[in-house]
């Protein structure tokens, strides 16, 4: 029998796909131990966009959360996952990309996986790789999938080609919209395989059409053996697939998990109680839905593009957003709908429909896009008649001749604070305003007052205690009995 291995998303994306990335330090350290001693091949602690979650709204230094996590996760890799960028919209300029992964490195972080959003593997990302490699770390390097004329098996075996040649230690099918369908996956999964038999591949995918269960059994079958899950509450939903249920089915099929389920049971019962305390929504397996097939646009998205019209006045008009998506995302030249892709087509189709004339009104992002500063792959593949369009814009005349800077660490350091600021504080106020980094660490130490397990007992135990006319308390399951008795 084969053996099959797990990358554990429990941390990151989960309360990612799920919890609006409301996850903090307390309520990870109290599980890291347990993950850490499960076999993981590695477990996703943080993403890029948590960075700004962290300081603006959960009030937690970064960085110290990652040191925390390293402090209990010491055997598996902690992985971060990135766009060749520090925030989610900024080209960064590559002085302080570097200085960004090189810190993570030393704070624990030893695997990045690594996705540019058009599969462009010649935009930032032998940069980036070169970065990773002088940190020490490993890089698993995406193949971003999508469905399309252009994204054919064809396509992905290139594209696969293109990123072996970066010598990647982990090339992973990365599937954001959950679109991967199982008759498909017969298809790409071997083309991707054959295409580079020297490198480990692994598959990453969400659940938001309930297909991606199957789809990775299939990609197992087909010789695929490390597989991204997730642990419920964490899973399931617009997360990725459940641990326990993949391993048992991989089991069914004769393959031998490689991961202690047993060690897993307990972290699900701290999530569900955090879940259940927090009033945070629990993932559940969804219903087929075929709409995500037509617009592609991720959830996240879909609440942007609705929340954006009804400020308008015009939250009827979301359906007709929606259809100019799809045609937006076609004359584009059939983006990727990730970011900054995703948000890009959305707010276009929104400014067509709302404006009454398609193109009329443009933003400085999508002239970028056309510009190419995106991506070459990415401007070549608009519409020629829709890319005219747009770079006869007045505010294109601008921009043409803009390219984005490229300022040493000196310099960026000399502008956020001067030469007395660290690498790790110019890189939060590259991310953030002071003031909400002030805010941040005005806050205190991370609050770390989520037990692991049990947290229903304990809270019970705790009322009672308090009681002044009890004089013991009895807990009793099966042939074991606890007393505690007043003084």
């Amino acid at each position: 029998m084969s053996e099959l291995h797990f990358v554990d998303t429990t941390l990151r994306d989960g309360p990612h796909s799920l919890w609006a990335q409301n996850i903090t330090v307390g309520m990870m350290l109290p599980v890291a131990e347990r993950l850490d001693s499960a076999g993981f091949n590695a477990i996703e602690v943080m993403g890029s966009g948590h960075f700004k979650k962290c300081i603006r709204d959960l009030k937690e230094d970064p960085w110290e959360k990652i040191s925390l996590l390293a402090g209990k996760i010491r055997n598996t890799p902690m992985a971060f996952m990135m766009l060749p960028s520090v925030t989610t919209f900024d080209i960064t300029p590559l002085s302080v990309l570097e200085a960004y992964v090189t810190r993570l490195a030393s704070r624990g972080i030893r695997r990045f996986q690594l996705m540019e959003s058009s599969n462009d593997m010649g935009y930032r990302i032998p940069e980036t790789m070169s970065f990773i490699r002088a940190a020490g770390a490993q890089a698993a390097l995406a193949l971003v999938y999508s469905i399309s004329p252009r994204h054919t098996d064809e396509y992905y075996a290139r594209k696969a080609v293109e990123a072996a040649r970066l010598r990647p230690d982990v090339i992973y099918l990365k599937d954001p919209a959950g679109l991967l369908t199982p008759e498909r996956t017969r298809t790409i999964v071997p083309a991707i395989l054959s295409a580079v038999p020297e490198v480990p591949v692994e598959i990453h995918s969400h659940c938001t059409t309930g297909l991606a269960p199957i789809c990775y059994l299939e990609a197992v079958k087909l010789g695929v053996r490390v597989v991204h899950t997730g642990i419920p509450p964490l899973a399931n939903g617009a997360a990725q697939p459940s641990v326990f249920n993949v391993a048992h089915n991989a089991k069914l099929l004769g393959y031998r998990p490689q991961v202690d389920l047993e060690m897993l049971r307990p972290v699900g019962a701290h999530f569900a109680e955090i879940a259940r305390r927090e009033r945070m929504p629990v993932g559940a397996p969804l219903e087929y839905d075929v709409s995500q097939y037509l617009h592609h646009v991720p959830g996240g998205v879909i609440s942007h593009l609705r929340r954006q019209v009804a400020q308008l006045g015009m939250a009827q008009r979301l359906p007709e957003v929606l259809e100019e998506v799809a045609r937006v995302r076609t004359e584009f030249g059939y983006p990727i709908m990730v970011t900054p892709f995703s948000q890009f087509v959305g707010s276009q189709a929104a400014l067509n429909v709302m404006v009454g004339e398609r193109y009329k009104q443009v933003s400085d992002e999508v002239i970028l896009f056309a510009l190419g500063h995106w991506g070459r792959e990415a401007a070549e593949s608009i519409d020629p008649n829709v890319r005219d369009c747009i770079l006869q814009q007045p505010r294109a005349q601008e921009l043409a001749s803009w390219r984005p800077p490229e300022p040493s660490l000196a310099e960026v350091r000399e502008r956020l604070g001067g030469a007395g600021i660290s690498d790790e504080e110019l890189l939060l106020r590259f991310i953030a305003p002071v003031g909400e980094i002030e805010a941040m660490r005005a806050a205190g130490m991370p609050k770390t007052d989520y037990p692991a397990g049990g947290g229903s007992l304990v809270k019970l135990l705790r009322g009672l205690a308090q009681r002044k006319n009890l004089r013991s308390i009895c807990v009793r399951d099966g042939e074991t009995t606890i007393r505690m008795a007043a003084k």
